[in-house]
């Protein structure tokens, strides 16, 4: 997707980052410059796009095709006004999964106290100290459109109401156009989708099943990895998502022909535990990892990586 990184690993956007640490997005980007790679933000992100324009790291916007398309086109002026690299449509979540570790949890956004979440705020003090000493949650990507951006609207709302379900595969071909420069489709799972993603002009697909939390018993996408690369890889930036939590986890999508890998939960989970340093450590033991593993297997360069390194079983 026309971008240079110091590793082929990068961090995918996830909505509503100050929720595991108060630094949130700032700190996952400010560790990807650090490392050379990619950062993301969502369209419900809890910074605003302005906060890390001066990051000198490629930086990726996820957006949803939404009903009121003069708040997509607000979205696309302020990455433009940002200077970000990569537009991600996300085409995998024009509704919510059942995600029943939420029900068992109780976690919901806006967040509602109960028993056991106030038995949770004592538990972490530091988190909830946070919580309540820095700036108020909210939604500053949409605020400007939507008054409950405050976290008072629920994202089963969000879904039901401010997505449109008719998107297709002409509205996506629009959308790229708008935005001129390069353009992705986030939730590719099948071949005959990244033939379509390639005829509309899209710049990389990342393939992806939204984290195993949409479709219930979904592949994965490692395991359709090959034959969407042998379909159009010689045409399209192939990316890996999900899964990754070891370097031989990405040196094995590369094997199979994938560009580079992304993830979430691998940064997400450091950002809780310790901010800025945290994502930091945690991208220093991926990128570890890969160059130990590479020599391991007498690999000098990502192009010594092939499909003659993998055998599945049967």
């Amino acid at each position: 997707m026309g971008q240079s990184l110091d590793m082929p690993l990068f961090c995918s956007p996830t909505s509503a980052q100050r929720l595991f640490h108060y630094e949130g997005e700032k700190a996952v980007a400010q560790a990807a410059e650090k490392f050379g790679t990619m950062f993301s933000v969502s369209s419900l992100g809890t910074i605003d796009l302005d906060e890390v324009e001066s990051i000198k790291t490629p930086k990726m916007f996820q957006v949803y095709y939404h009903k009121d398309k003069g708040l997509t086109e607000s979205m696309l002026e302020k990455c433009h006004a940002a200077n970000f690299d990569v537009l991600a449509l996300t085409v995998d979540t024009v509704a919510l999964g059942n995600r029943e570790r939420d029900l068992r949890t109780g976690f919901t956004m806006p967040l509602k106290l109960s028993l056991a979440s106030i038995l949770s705020f004592m538990t972490h003090p530091s988190w909830a100290i946070n919580y309540l000493t820095h700036s108020k949650f909210e939604l500053p990507i949409l605020k400007n459109n939507i008054e409950e951006a405050n976290f008072a609207i629920a994202l089963s709302d969000y879904f039901s109401k401010m997505i449109d379900l008719t998107i297709n595969w002409k509205d996506a071909e629009e959308l790229r156009k708008k935005w001129g420069k390069e353009f992705c489709i986030k939730g590719i799972m099948s071949v005959e989708d990244a033939k379509k993603a390639v005829n509309i002009g899209a710049t990389g697909i990342i393939v992806s099943n939204h984290g195993g939390r949409q479709l219930d018993g979904s592949r994965s996408p490692f395991d359709q990895l090959s034959e969407i690369v042998d379909a159009v890889g010689d045409k399209i930036d192939i990316i890996c998502e999900g899964g990754i939590s070891r370097g031989t986890h990405v040196l094995k999508a590369l094997s199979l022909g994938a560009k580079a890998c992304s993830g979430a939960r691998m940064y997400l989970y450091a950002l809780a535990a310790g901010g800025q340093k945290g994502v930091e450590k945690a991208l220093g033991n991926l990128q570890s990892e890969m160059v130990r593993d590479m020599t391991l297997m007498g690999c000098k360069t990502i192009k010594d990586l092939s499909r003659e390194n993998i055998r599945f079983r049967n």
